[in-house]
This record gives structure tokens, C-alpha cells and sequence, in this order.
């Protein structure tokens, strides 16, 4: 018989040579994907990339681990920002003081007062025949306060009611010296005075700059001599500035502390943390109500302004429109969101420049200078600022009317000189 051929089953159940194994799988395979239903191969499937997942998450966390194990500064989270360092103020204002305090003054006064002789004979009528005359008696007083050395050659600024009605006075210096002082000129409507001392090369306050401007919240110190106890400094803030509704003085923009000032301090410096003169102390507010830590300061630029016009002019020069006027109500302004502000005029001189501009009582003042008018205080401090001769326009209303003159103002009357 012939044998057969190489490769081909001699017998269908039979391999007549070598199997291939991968085709074998892989015909297993498709057999079996064939016999199995499509959700069960699309499970299938699922389950294989699922498992696939797992064991990457696994690897991936494993890898995180040993890293941040072998260098976990890399990893730790980053620190807030610290936040900027506010400026500390200093521990010590001994500079500032050994700078101000030798320019403030002790200021001693000596002032004569009529008394009502002792009545011994209470009968007028044996009085009468007794011929005994009762005369007043005068009686000296003594009075204290401070001031401010302002200029090396002697000028010193203090408040006028420290130096009112006084026939001698003699001024303290900080080295001891005592030197008697005449007064250069006087501004009751400030509460300022001026005072002369012999001497050259004194030690003068040094006014703050003038773009440095003060404000709220700014450590201020109070240099005087309360209750005549002898030079004293106080420490405080600025509460508040521009006071002027306080009707301490016809002229009001007073700086508002609450560095203590008592009795004696009146016509001291205010000083900046830097020993700067910023005002010169004036009054304290309600003590009589039993309120502490309100007291008011003259700021140094407006008391400079009186003490060169008292030193050229032995008074203060003021502008004025030759009228008296209150605050006016307030009403809604037609063309803003604000309110309407100004004055009413009270009174006008008869042939002064607000009667000869036509200006009547109960008119509406809103403008002065081309500004708006905030109040009488602003009004007196915007006339007192100007030269008179300076012709200015005011604007305003009658009875819902607007009125809009030219007035040249004159020179204010003084109230005391």
C-alpha cells in the first residue's frame, strides 16, 4: 500500500506531525467567544480594564508614598504670607521733648481787682452819719499760664486770656531765668497774644513742615505748666481737626486731643512725635460736666498768620463784608445728590459793603469767592483770610430768588487790641 502524504492525517482524529499550540489557543478562543452570549463577552471585557485600573492606581500610589517619604519638604504646603510690618512707633519720645521743651515758657501774671470794701456798718443810715466812707479795695491777683518761645529774638505766643487785664508779667524760661515780658499786641477773636522778652539766641519751637500735614490719630504731646507744678508733658491723639463749632472764639479751627491739659497749660505747645510745634493749647471742653480727655489746640500755621500781623501791624487784619449772618437750614440741592449749605444774613452795616451791594437781612448766602459757603465759621474764616480792598463775588438767594453781587470788603473792626 502507499503511505501517505507528509502533513496529512493518515487517520481525521489522528496528527500526522507537529501541532501549533498559539493556533490552537486562539481557535479555542474564538470558539469560545463564539459559544458566549455579547453581554458576556462586553463583561468581560469591563472587568479586564477595571482590573487593568486597579493595579495602576495601586503602582501610581505605592510610587507617591515611598517619593514623599524620601523628600517631603517637596511636598509640604507653602506658608502663609506674613503681613507687612507695621512701622512701630517709638518707646521712648525723650527727643521729641528734649526738642520742644526748652521753647515753652512759664507765663506768671499780676493782675489788680476791685473788691467791695468789708461792710463793718451794716446800717446805711449809721453809716451815713458816722462819716465813715467805704472805699473799694484793690486787691492783686495771681494768675499762671504758659507760651511758646517762636522766634530767637524774643517773641513768645501765648493764649489772651492768660495775659487779659494783667498790669506785670514775667515769663519763665526752662534754664531757670525769670525776665519780665511787655505785650506786643493782642487777637481776642483767636485767643492769641504776643509777648516780648530781652534776649537773643533763644531757643525757638520748629514749626512742623507745612506739607506734613496732621491728622487723626497722630501722637501728639502737651508741654506746659499745670496748676504751676512746673513743666509738664502730656501724651495723647489727634481725636479730630477743623473744629469750629465750639464758640470759644469768633475764629475756630482748632485741633481736638486727648492728651491731658489742665489749668496752666493754657498758651503751651502741641507737639509732634517729632518735638515739631503743631499748635499752640487753648481751652478744655466740658470739664465742668465732668468730661476728661477733650481739649483743643490753636494749629500752629493759623497762630503764625496772627503773629506776623501783630508784629508788623500790632494787630490782625481781616476782610469783611460789613454783615453779621447765622447757618442757614439746610435743603435738598435741585441739580445734585447734596445738600444745599450757607448762611442767612442777621444784620448789614448801614453804608457797609454787603448794604451797598443790596445785600438784606433773611438773604440766602451758598457762595463766597467762588466756594461753596459751609457754615458761618467757614464764612468768618474765608473773610478773615483776605486782604481788605479784595473785591469778591457772592452768590445766594432771596425768597427762592438767586442773587449774584460784587462787594469789596473793608477792614473788620478789632475786638480788642
Amino acid at each position: 500500500a502507499e503511505a501517505p502524504p507528509t502533513g496529512v492525517a493518515a487517520d481525521r482524529g489522528v496528527a500526522a506531525g507537529p501541532i501549533d499550540t498559539v493556533s490552537v489557543v486562539a481557535a479555542a478562543r474564538r470558539v469560545h467567544n463564539r459559544a458566549m452570549p455579547i453581554p458576556a463577552q462586553r463583561g468581560a471585557s469591563l472587568l479586564r480594564a477595571l482590573g487593568f485600573l486597579l493595579q495602576f492606581a495601586t503602582v501610581g500610589l505605592a510610587l507617591a508614598f515611598v517619593v514623599t517619604r524620601l523628600a517631603p519638604e517637596r511636598f509640604a504646603p507653602a506658608a502663609p504670607a506674613a503681613p507687612a510690618a507695621q512701622p512701630a512707633g517709638p518707646a521712648s519720645y525723650r527727643e521729641a521733648v528734649a526738642r520742644a521743651a526748652p521753647s515753652v515758657v512759664n507765663i506768671y501774671t499780676r493782675i489788680v481787682v476791685a473788691e467791695p470794701a468789708y461792710q463793718i456798718f451794716a446800717d446805711p443810715t449809721f453809716q451815713r452819719f458816722s462819716g465813715v466812707t467805704l472805699v473799694p479795695q484793690r486787691v492783686p491777683r495771681r494768675g499762671l499760664g504758659s507760651g511758646v518761645i517762636v522766634r530767637a529774638d524774643g517773641y513768645v505766643l501765648t493764649n489772651h486770656h492768660v495775659i487779659a487785664g494783667a498790669q506785670d508779667i514775667l515769663v519763665g524760661l526752662s534754664d531757670g531765668r525769670i525776665t519780665p515780658a511787655s505785650v506786643v499786641g493782642t487777637d481776642r477773636d483767636t485767643d492769641l497774644a504776643v509777648l516780648r522778652i530781652e534776649g537773643s539766641n533763644l531757643p525757638a519751637a520748629e514749626p512742623a513742615p507745612a506739607d506734613q500735614a496732621l491728622a487723626v490719630g497722630d501722637v501728639v504731646l502737651a508741654i506746659g505748666n499745670p496748676l504751676g507744678i512746673g513743666q509738664t508733658v502730656t501724651i495723647g491723639i489727634v481725636s479730630a481737626t477743623g473744629r469750629n463749632q465750639l464758640s470759644l472764639s469768633r475764629y475756630e479751627d482748632l485741633i481736638q486731643t486727648d492728651a491731658a491739659v489742665n489749668v496752666g497749660n493754657s498758651g503751651g505747645a502741641l507737639v509732634n512725635a517729632r518735638g515739631d510745634l503743631v499748635g499752640i493749647n487753648t481751652s478744655v471742653f466740658g470739664r465742668e460736666r465732668g468730661v476728661q480727655g477733650i481739649s483743643f489746640a490753636i494749629p500752629a500755621s493759623a497762630a503764625a498768620r496772627v503773629l506776623e500781623q501783630i508784629i508788623e501791624h500790632g494787630h490782625v487784619i481781616r476782610g469783611w463784608m460789613g454783615s453779621e449772618y447765622a447757618d442757614a437750614a439746610q435743603s435738598a440741592s435741585p441739580v445734585s445728590d447734596g445738600l444745599l449749605r450757607g448762611v442767612q444774613l442777621v444784620a448789614a452795616v448801614p453804608g457797609g459793603p454787603a448794604d451797598q451791594a443790596g445785600l438784606r437781612p433773611g438773604d440766602i448766602l451758598r457762595r463766597f469767592n467762588n466756594a461753596d459757603i459751609l457754615d458761618a465759621s467757614d464764612l468768618h474764616n474765608a473773610e478773615s483770610l483776605l486782604a481788605p480792598g479784595t473785591t469778591v463775588r457772592v452768590e445766594g438767594e432771596r425768597a427762592g430768588v438767586p442773587l449774584d453781587v460784587q462787594l469789596t470788603l473793608v477792614e473788620r473792626p478789632a475786638t480788642s487790641r
